[in-house]
């Protein structure tokens, strides 16, 4: 069977063809790659011991991407204050799901919920949510699909810390040179340095409530 193009690869062939919201990640059959941005205080040792520093905070909100490029996008390559450490953090799969199952979208939504007070009540209940961002190409421009954010707070922020990371890795060089080589004019070589991100198997009922 051939191998599935890589949707970073793919980009500009998309076009209508993409949905509007899918989740697109590097995966296996057990984990699932999402990327954050810490200053190296934080940054450095999580990737040195594979789990975040007491000076991690647990009580505040921690967004997730499973998009190399938006990361790029929203740290600038690693080059914006305070997120100066990139991070590939590997998580299980099961616990990226169970976080999708217990989000709530981040804005209100006619379509999918009763009214902005229903809307607010299952917010403030939910210990995850979802906003999907314009997914970025190559160049950090905006594409016309979308790109899933995913925020975890209180009992989903602890589960990611403590029981889903697999492995944590400072991919902050990666990024530099992807960065070089978009600079210098060099698209193809940067794009067959990107991490491979491919459409995320994720059962229609897991997304139903989230799509915007």
């Amino acid at each position: 069977m051939a191998e599935p193009v890589p949707v970073n690869e793919a980009n500009e062939q998309l076009g209508d063809a993409e949905p509007r919201f899918r989740i697109r990640a590097r995966y296996t059959d057990t984990t699932v790659t999402v990327y954050q941005a810490y200053r190296p205080g934080i940054g450095g040792p999580a990737a040195r011991s594979g789990r975040f520093p007491a000076a991690w905070k647990r009580d505040r909100m921690t967004w997730i991407k499973p998009s190399f490029l938006w990361m790029m996008y929203r740290c600038g390559w690693g080059t914006k204050e305070g997120q100066e450490t990139v991070l590939a953090v590997d998580i299980s799969r099961e616990g990226f799901e169970w976080a999708l199952r217990h989000a709530c979208l981040s804005h209100y939504v006619p379509a999918l919920h009763t009214d902005q007070a229903a809307w607010k009540r299952r917010l403030a209940q939910s210990p995850a949510r979802v906003q999907w961002d314009p997914e970025r190409d190559l160049h950090l421009n905006p594409l016309p699909y979308r790109s899933l954010q995913l925020g975890l707070a209180g009992q989903a922020a602890a589960r990611y810390a403590d029981e889903w990371i697999v492995g944590i890795e400072d991919v902050t060089p990666l990024a530099t040179e992807i960065h070089g080589l978009v600079r210098a004019g060099e698209p193809e070589r940067a794009r067959g340095l990107l991490p491979r991100e491919r459409p995320y198997p994720v059962a229609d009922e897991v997304l139903a409530h989230l799509r915007a």
